[in-house]
């Protein structure tokens, strides 16, 4: 199964989750994708089977600006060939911040029920204000995705 990462990081922080989300995927068999500043066109060409959004929150619950391009370019055409596809998000934040804890994922998670995604898992939430080592504590979420991907 072909699994796409897209993810949006200020700090770096999300990357490395995403980074590691695909070594972890590619490891359980999976044929994952990440790049940095996809554009639409990069993962049509990718043809993906599933979807794992990884994405910090910035400002007042906001995606990164490294995501936005993206974000904007699905919502606008809303590509019917993924319709259906499981997909999954890990949210990064600080929840210090309250009712924008978060906030990016949540807005991936909108994106993917727009496009007909089917969420698998639940959100993960990560938050800065708990945690050094967010990669090493998505990991038992990662292996509950291999195994809904699996299916």
């Amino acid at each position: 199964m072909k699994v796409a990462i897209l993810s949006g990081s200020v700090y770096g922080t999300a990357e490395e989750v995403a980074r590691h989300a695909q070594s972890l995927l590619n490891a359980a068999g999976f044929e994952a994708w990440h790049a940095n500043r996809a554009t639409l066109q990069d993962l049509q060409g990718f043809a993906p089977e599933a979807f794992l959004a990884v994405t910090s929150t910035t400002g007042m619950g906001e995606l990164p600006d490294n995501l936005m391009p993206l974000f904007s370019e699905i919502r606008d055409v809303l590509p019917a060939a993924w319709r259906g596809l499981p997909g999954a998000v890990i949210g990064l934040g600080d929840s210090s911040y309250g009712d924008t804890f978060c906030g990016g994922g949540e807005q991936m998670r909108e994106l993917f029920a727009e496009m007909g995604v089917r969420e698998v898992l639940p959100m993960l939430r990560l938050d800065a204000s708990e945690t050094v080592t967010p990669e090493t504590d998505a990991e038992p979420w990662l292996a509950e995705l291999t195994s809904a991907l699996r299916g």
